[in-house]
């Protein structure tokens, strides 16, 4: 049952793996930079500014601007500032900034990784 078990989860994991595999390849261009998003879509929307933005969730306002101008990376830390800013909880924004930082990685990498092989379980 075991060996059954391992197998199944085997043939999930390259499923996943092959669909993550596509779906990086096929993709023209970068995920949006979630700070993109906060300030064309989010900020705008719930009526906040910068200011008030930066100065509720007790950050620095040269922070936010950096997320927002997409020169900085969102933290675990600022997803859960932000979560609780607007509501939808930190996954969100950690997802956003975890697709757009593996496709800048894989794109850059692209042909140091053809180099290295694939090594499959038995």
């Amino acid at each position: 049952m075991e060996r059954f078990a391992g197998l199944i989860w085997s043939n999930i994991t390259e499923s996943l793996v092959n669909c993550e595999n596509h779906m990086a390849t096929e993709r023209k261009r970068a995920p949006t930079h979630p700070g993109s998003i906060l300030r064309e879509i989010t900020f705008p929307a719930m009526k906040v500014t910068i200011s008030q933005a930066a100065r509720e969730m007790s950050v620095s306002r040269q922070s936010l601007h950096k997320i927002l101008a997409g020169e900085r990376a969102i933290t675990p830390e600022m997803a859960v500032r932000l979560g609780k800013l607007c509501g939808n909880g930190p996954g969100i924004w950690l997802r956003m900034q975890v697709a757009h930082d593996l496709w800048v990685a894989e794109h850059a990498l692209s042909r140091e990784i053809e180099r290295i092989p694939t090594h499959r379980s038995a």
